[in-house]
């Protein structure tokens, strides 16, 4: 090919790959598989080395590295790159709204700006002449370090601005912020960890350790991402020459430079708490993280009338989500019976606010446990809400320690009914031996009534106490024979409520096998246990007389889990509960025939966060169709239906070769 073919060649190239690149970062569009976007880059990068003075600063290949550098040169910004202040509730966003008004001297009723805010590194970009020409970081706000050479290494980052929309002005200073995503976080450790290295804490980290790296050819093998959250003009004027954050956004889009995809114009105040609300209950459902919103004026004279405060503007604030950790004082360590007789430590909390929730109690898991975060009476500790449902300590502060911290030892007698404690050599786990511990049954009546064992509509735990306190039941199958009557000596009860609670407990005379055989509360039968032992021997009765190796022809039920389940039949105290139920009225609805359907004979593993509907319905649809759900990936897995971040189930299909289908494919499956 001669030179001016080639030249126009290399035109066509660059114009076709910035391009691709500005649908998928901007767009958010994907029109061209990775591979063959990098045949294009591999032959425009071919064309280049042969004629090298056709090479341009803009080129999609100068995202190349050279040298590793000695350090950065400081960078002064033409206005400060501030931070915001913080409001943690509505009643924080009134006040925040309120000040405004008071500064301005008259009501605010115009548009707000809404957005995401992200949890990444601050960024200037600098475009001269539609080239980038200098990329810093925020540093104190005033003097930030050059880090062109490696932001040059991102793709998500445009070399040039497109300039055929709206036309592109001399100089452009745009700010936003660099992150990672989820995915590329869970890549970069999973690659460490097999190489015996350390992985990181969390993705913001990552990222702005990423962006200071000297070597830049480490940046380059990072695939950071970046969105864009204003413009700056040259004296540092916000959203100059724009009227509103809006246009500013959309003229950013129009050159090439991508802002979150998510944000919107909110009419009214109202609006404004409808959008943090929708994103607080989305708050894992996409591949970055953020951590709350970022409310502004939309209007930007009113922006910049409202002046700065301190290091923070008067017309922004971040509307930040309830915290998912916190650090409080743990009190005391107090010991817990579970229906199975497991002794769980409970940390006793100083009270703390924690994803919106007033957090007093957290578990400890058990010793070993509290060996492994050498956690002591009196320390201070990191908190958290594991998947926001369970508090757990995370992290003993123990630079903060006084030396009046107290060591806990686990008790050698039930706490409740006073019986020797046992450990099972190998086994994590204290046990209380003793059938007839209060707490035990207590608990398993809690555990009997749950929503995916029986289920009775209108009887919680703070019932099944009133009831054992007052006598009328010791065990389960009492609930069967109480009266109105029954229910009208207690607190809370008058004659309709007590006639509603006894038509609920009457409406489950009737249980499915699957869902009786889980409400025992056998050790070591969980949900799917149960199902499928229902499934092979279709009436309980079979499964009461089924030996160890009966039990272990069933599909998930190992050694142990056969050993559980004929050591509890046997026990004459349960024999005597399953006859009470059936004296009491309970008929069990045996199971029969597997039901078949179009999913007959594959078995499913639902992991990750699904947007039409949770887990246990889809896994409810999977059996209601013939197919068979799991708990665990393995070769006989058929398919992993991978929802929002799916965690390790997902890389363990892959590792394995299962078919891995979204949700929308599953959707199609079981429509």
């Amino acid at each position: 090919m001669d030179y001016e073919k080639a030249k126009s060649r290399i035109e066509k190239l660059r114009v076709l790959i910035n391009q691709y690149r500005y649908e998928y970062h901007v767009l958010d569009k994907s029109t061209i598989s990775d591979d063959a976007l990098d045949s294009l880059k591999k032959e425009l990068f071919d064309f280049e080395q042969k004629y090298p003075d056709l090479i341009t600063l803009d080129s999609p290949t100068q995202r190349v590295v050279g040298e590793p550098s000695e350090g950065f040169q400081k960078v002064e910004h033409p206005g400060r790159m501030i931070s915001l202040n913080d409001a943690f509730s509505e009643s924080d966003m009134r006040d925040w709204l309120e000040r405004l008004e008071n500064f301005l001297g008259q009501p605010y009723d115009g548009e707000f700006y809404c957005d995401l805010k992200m949890d990444g590194l601050a960024i200037e970009l600098r475009y001269q002449d539609r080239l980038l020409v200098q990329a810093s970081t925020r540093g104190d706000g005033t003097i930030g370090e050059d880090v062109t050479q490696n932001i040059r290494t991102v793709d998500a980052v445009p070399l040039s601005l497109r300039n055929d929309k709206r036309k592109a002005p001399p100089i452009l200073l745009a700010r936003g912020e660099v992150f990672l995503k989820k995915s590329e976080f869970e890549r970069i450790n999973r690659e460490l960890e097999k190489s015996g290295e350390k992985p990181y804490a969390n993705p913001r980290n990552l990222a702005a350790g990423t962006v200071r790296q000297l070597d830049a050819s480490i940046t380059s093998g990072r695939k950071l991402s970046f969105y864009a959250y204003g413009i700056v003009g040259e004296d540092g004027t916000t959203g100059d020459g724009f009227a509103t954050h809006d246009v500013e956004y959309n003229a950013l889009r129009q050159w090439g430079i991508a802002t979150n995809p998510h944000g919107v114009v909110a009419k009214n105040f109202d609006e404004v708490l409808k959008f943090y609300r929708q994103w607080e209950g989305k708050r894992d459902s996409l591949d970055y993280e953020f951590d709350g919103t970022v409310i502004s004026i939309n209007d930007n004279e009113t922006y910049r009338r409202a002046k700065i405060i301190g290091k923070a503007p008067r017309g922004a604030i971040a509307f930040k989500f309830a915290p998912r950790q916190a650090q409080t004082i743990l009190e005391d360590i107090h010991v817990q019976v579970g229906r199975t007789g497991v002794l769980t430590p409970v940390a006793h909390l100083r009270p703390v606010q924690i994803g919106g929730t007033t957090i007093t109690r957290a578990t400890l898991h058990n010793l070993d446990e509290i060996h492994r975060l050498g956690v002591r009476i009196g320390d201070t500790v990191i908190v958290g809400r594991a998947g926001d449902v369970i508090p757990d300590v995370l992290r003993v502060l123990i630079e903060l320690r006084t030396g009046k911290e107290k060591a806990f030892h686990m008790p050698k007698k039930c706490p409740v009914c006073n019986t020797d404690v046992v450990r099972t050599e190998g086994q994590v786990a204290f046990m209380c031996p003793s059938i007839e511990c209060p707490a035990k049954q207590r608990e398993g009546m809690y555990h009997f009534i749950s929503r995916n064992a029986v289920n009775i509509d209108g009887v919680g735990p703070q019932t099944i106490d009133q009831l054992m306190d007052a006598g009328l039941i010791i065990d389960s199958a009492d609930l069967f024979a109480l009266t109105a009557e029954d229910f009208m000596n207690l607190e809370g009860f008058a004659e309709l409520s007590a006639k509603n609670a006894v038509e609920a407990i009457s409406a489950c005379r009737e249980i499915t096998l699957p869902r009786f055989i889980f409400a025992l509360g056998i050790p070591q039968v969980g949900e799917e246990t149960a199902r499928v032992l229902a499934h092979h021997f279709h009436t309980l009765s079979a499964v009461a007389v089924a030996s160890k190796e009966q039990l272990q022809a069933v599909s998930d039920v190992g050694p142990i889990v056969a050993e559980s389940i004929v050591q509890w039949f046997l026990c004459e105290q349960n024999k005597k509960l399953l006859d009470k139920f059936t004296k009491n009225g309970v008929r069990i609805l045996s199971e029969h025939n597997t039901k078949s359907g179009p999913l007959s004979g594959k078995t499913f593993v639902v992991t990750g966060t699904l947007g039409s509907m949770s887990r246990e319905e889809a896994e409810e649809k999977i059996r209601s169709l013939g197919g068979k759900t799991s708990a665990s990936v393995s070769k006989a897995t058929d398919f992993v239906v991978a929802g929002a971040n799916p965690g390790s189930k997902h890389e363990k299909a892959r590792e394995l070769g299962v078919s891995i289908i979204d949700e929308k494919e599953f959707l199609g499956m079981v429509k």
